[in-house]
């Protein structure tokens, strides 16, 4: 099976997790695009579910599928989120934001009873740091607030390349909340936490990528199956 194949996999585990009537937040994503074509089939076959999307990419998805959609504004408090990661840890830390909507992903996320991640082996790591962390920032001063990331991130033990994400049109890519995104190569992050208060820190910072503690269970699909790990870090392994 492709990397593909494997996320629509654990999109299918994690489709069995929603019941009707709930509150839903919805990723944003490849593997989360898998979930919300399965849930519009759901809902054509009768699903009743109320769903907050995370990003516009994911609101025009679910709108063309025909499911109910809400904001956070109407219905602040959900039952579940569904979203991918882009890497997670056996302690059910992430790295989220390669698709550029961290900060609507993390508000939707916290706003949840439960958040269950979705994502294909190549994402399971030992030490987050292998993908770049997205950082989003405000436009202003965002040149002096990158000087400031470097800096503190150097004293919470990070250092490397740090990136303004580009768009297609050449020009800075822009969130859905109109700021921009550094993504930060900086190897292993041996101290997550630490760096996490660092970043808190500095002004023009809106959000980081690191979801930490945020997260109740992830479903992995690989060459061996779906690993579900739950957020007490036990581990069960379902083989199809």
């Amino acid at each position: 099976m492709t990397a593909e194949a494997w996320k629509r996999l654990a999109a299918e585990h994690a489709i069995e997790l929603i019941e009707p009537g709930m509150r839903l937040g919805l990723g944003t994503g490849s593997t989360a695009r898998a979930l919300v074509d399965l849930l519009g089939q759901r809902v054509k076959d009768g699903l009743d579910v109320l769903c907050v999307p995370t990003s516009e990419a994911t609101r025009l998805q679910a709108a063309a599928l025909g499911i109910p959609l809400t904001t956070l504004d109407e219905t602040p408090m959900l039952d579940l989120t569904l979203d991918g990661a882009d890497e997670l840890d056996l302690e059910l830390r992430l790295i989220k934001g390669g698709g550029g909507a961290l900060l609507r992903e993390k508000i939707v996320a916290t706003a949840s009873e439960r958040m269950v991640v979705m994502a294909d082996i190549s994402k399971k790591v030992e030490v987050l740091g292998a993908f770049p962390l997205p950082i989003e920032v405000v436009r202003f001063g965002y040149t002096a607030t990158r000087n400031m990331i470097e800096m503190l991130a150097a004293d919470a033990g990070c250092t490397g390349k740090i990136t303004l994400r580009i768009g297609r049109d050449g020009q800075p890519y822009m969130t859905d909340s109109g700021n921009y995104i550094y993504d930060c190569a900086f190897g292993r992050i041996e101290e997550p936490d630490a760096l996490d208060e660092a970043l808190k820190l500095i002004p023009g910072v809106v959000e980081n990528g690191m979801f930490l503690g945020i997260a109740d269970a992830a479903i992995i699909a690989g060459p061996n199956g779906v690993e579900v790990i739950e957020q007490d870090f036990d581990l069960v392994t379902d083989v199809v």
